[in-house]
């Protein structure tokens, strides 16, 4: 049975959560839309309107925090707080720019402004500025005050961030497991006492409306407000440089639906598909045949299934893949610039592997040269330059599927390209200046770990990249989830972190191959010969990761 400390709490018509804090083993939240100030029953939803008077005045407040018998919220570019009870608000401080978070520890005051990029610090009694520290992210940001911890949530990063509170230092950041953090608090559970951190959400989700009144098509793509608090399960550990935080148990079945376009007839056929890889954030259970038994291979560090053919005959049909079961969680490495200020050289032997074109990245192309001089200008440090990779990307192509993977000086010209293509440039840019790096895929779970024993199909495929340091390992890297807007700045929530939803298979072998007589099929491609079937299965969410 589910602990109902460490359920997920869905209040009773709130519409947009952007504050949360304790009051007892009460929450409070904060409506946004609706100006309520909630008190909610953690273990049951049970929900009461404690400002049935004054809802007006919090309409657009957000930010809401707890301190003694105060709350404060902010309200477009002020701070307001009021007596517990009273709910009349009163003004604390104006600034110039909209304030999306405030946090109080004493007699201390944090003020967060995205649009400022600051969080400003002031004494309660003078209502003075004592000082201001730089925000971690790039989008709003709401605050709660640990002791000596500032904790801030970045709804556009989908991150947490653990920051000293004196100084602003980043100690370490974790990913949420869902989209849009709007507000954050921390509770002892009332049996164990262990601390838990709550992080609440809020954004529109689509769903399908049927609409009687549309007899010719009565379903219609509509959008609800979707808002919920859920506790945030994370560990870090300095020595292996990487936070994880909220995992998932999955069941991924990939197969192949032997149907060719043409009949053909091949003999003495391998096709190989890799199966998952183990890693710090991956953990593979067991794997077992779909419809026909394959032998196991090791590929350059990776597990590939192989399923092997005698003769294919035309008009013969076949089912066959695997079934995994993974625990997935989301990952966050904590390096900084001057961690890997001076690293080893790269070796002889990772310089033939990942620093050549061996994939069509045009890497010979002018220019494509010339891109990746522009690129890093005169950056050395090794994290920089693949930041300053990755925003030159971003500036320059815009994201859209495309029918098929054109080389990366096509894309470039052309300004338009898929994940692939944003991986195609990426790679060759990162290889000309000295980065190793690999392709990794291949598929997501659609993100509804709410969803659970419910079979979830993704529409597409998708790969990404990871990039090497010398004298540590491969980091991850989205490939176009972080270009958000046009011209940045751009999340880094996704540069060194992948979020619970990845299933990591193929990191830098080709997913899926066909040879014939021990030869590649160049006569017919594997989109020609078969149908894939890809599906996810949440099991359940998984304990606390240690």
């Amino acid at each position: 049975m589910q602990d109902p400390w460490l359920r997920t709490i869905r209040p009773l018509a709130a519409c947009a959560l952007q504050g949360i804090g304790f009051l007892g083993d009460d929450l409070i939240a904060l409506d946004s839309i609706r100006g309520y100030l909630l008190r909610i029953n953690p273990a049951t939803d049970d929900t009461t309107i404690l400002n049935t008077l004054q809802v007006e005045d919090f309409i657009g407040a957000e930010g809401l925090s707890l301190w003694q018998d105060a709350l404060w919220v902010a309200r477009d570019n002020s701070v307001f707080f009021c007596k517990m009870g009273a709910f009349s608000l009163q003004h604390f401080f104006t600034l110039p720019y909209p304030v999306t978070g405030v946090g109080v520890w004493e007699s201390t005051i944090y003020v967060a402004s995205q649009k400022a990029g600051y969080i400003y610090i002031f004494e309660q009694a003078s209502r003075r500025e004592i000082t201001r520290l730089p925000l971690p992210g790039v989008g709003s940001a709401n605050l709660v005050v640990r002791e000596e911890e500032l904790w801030v949530c970045d709804r556009l990063e989908q991150t947490v961030y653990c920051l000293d509170r004196a100084t602003g230092e980043q100690k370490f950041s974790v990913l949420t497991p869902f989209e849009s953090p709007t507000g954050l608090a921390f509770h002892r559970h009332p049996i164990t006492g262990s601390e838990i951190l709550y992080v609440c959400y809020a954004k529109d989700e689509a769903f399908i409306r049927d609409n009687p009144n549309n007899l010719d098509s009565p379903f219609e793509v509509s959008f609800r407000d979707r808002t919920f608090v859920h506790p945030l399960q994370f560990h870090y550990e300095p020595k292996t440089h990487y936070a994880l935080s909220n995992g998932y148990l999955i069941e991924m079945s990939y197969a192949e639906e032997l149907l060719p376009l043409e009949e053909v007839n091949l003999e003495q056929l391998e096709w190989r598909i890799a199966l998952p890889a183990e890693t710090d954030r991956q953990k593979v259970r067991s794997v077992e045949p779909i419809g026909r038994p394959y032998t196991e291979e090791i590929q350059d560090g990776q597990r590939v299934a192989v399923f092997r053919f005698e003769t294919l005959k035309p008009n013969e049909r076949h089912l066959f893949g695997w079934k995994a079961l993974l625990e997935v969680r989301a990952i966050k490495y904590q390096f900084t610039f001057d961690d890997v200020d001076r690293v080893p050289m790269l070796s002889p032997e990772f310089k033939a592997m990942y620093l050549v074109d061996d994939d069509e990245l045009a890497m010979d192309m002018p220019l494509i040269v010339e891109a990746a001089r522009e690129a890093i200008g005169t950056e050395t440090n090794i994290l920089r330059k693949m930041l300053k990779i990755r925003n030159f990307v971003y500036d320059r192509l815009s994201y859209a599927l495309t029918p098929r993977i054109d080389p990366p000086d096509v894309v470039l010209e052309r300004g338009i390209g898929s994940c692939g293509e944003y991986v195609g440039l990426l790679l060759a840019l990162a290889r000309l200046n000295g980065i190793a790096c690999r392709t990794v895929g291949r598929y997501k779970c659609p993100p509804q770990s709410e969803y659970r024993m419910v079979p979830l199909e993704p529409d597409y495929n998708h790969v990404w990249i990871e990039f090497y340091i010398p004298g540590y390992g491969w980091l991850p890297m989205e490939s176009n989830p972080d270009d958000t807007g046009e011209g940045g700045p751009y999340p880094t929530r996704f540069f060194m972190g992948l979020p619970w939803y990845h299933a990591e298979i193929a990191k830098g072998i080709p997913f899926e191959t066909l040879t014939s007589h021990g030869k590649p099929v160049d006569t017919v491609s594997i989109g020609e010969l078969a149908i894939n079937h890809v599906r996810f299965t949440v099991l359940d969410e998984l304990p606390p990761p240690s």
